[in-house]
């Protein structure tokens, strides 16, 4: 019997297509395999993000994490910021450390579905298949606080809002195994 798990589905292709703009980093390359700084068992530091081409008439950002391939049914939550303002159009490398010192002005962190307050690196199983890494930018019609969220939210409150205000969304996923 073969036990293989079969990879999910992205799923951002589950969902409405809204417009898509540029997201690039200076740590990672889309479709290959991230740097092991930037695992829970290393450094677990956050990678650099920058993005442009959004849509008009957005006003704030969502920056998200999530590698669908976690051995559970809803996947896994590594970094959510909320408020990021629009003009805000980078994050540097370790801007996901505890506390928000690396973020803008107003910008939180929701924890990570392992309750880690900021960026919580890769860690698939050992063993297991190389799981996905998709960072998301995701450009809102809601101005930073309009949507009522906070550090404490759930990434399941962050996920519902993105939805209802999503102007656009850019990826790049990254793979990791150990």
């Amino acid at each position: 019997m073969d036990f293989t798990r079969p990879y999910p589905p992205d799923p951002y292709t589950l969902l409405p297509a809204p417009a898509t703009f540029t997201l690039t980093s200076a740590d990672l390359t889309d479709g290959e395999r991230m740097p092991d700084a930037h695992a829970a068992h290393d450094q677990d530091v956050s990678p650099a993000l920058e993005w442009n081409g959004f849509p008009e008439g957005t006003r704030s950002f969502v920056v998200t994490c999530y590698d669908p391939d976690a051995p559970t049914p809803m996947g896994y939550h590594h970094w959510t910021v909320a408020d990021l303002p629009a003009d805000v159009t980078s994050l540097p490398t370790g801007a996901g450390a505890p506390g928000g010192a690396g973020l803008p002005a107003g910008a939180f962190h929701t924890d990570s579905d392992g309750h880690t307050p900021g960026y919580e690196g890769a860690a698939p199983p050992p063993g297991d298949h190389p799981h996905r890494y998709i960072f998301a930018v995701h450009a809102l019609d809601a101005a930073p606080g309009e949507l009522g969220l906070g550090p404490d939210s759930t990434n399941a409150q962050v996920a519902f809002n993105v939805y209802f205000h999503l102007l656009g969304r850019a990826t790049l996923t990254a793979t990791y195994s150990r």
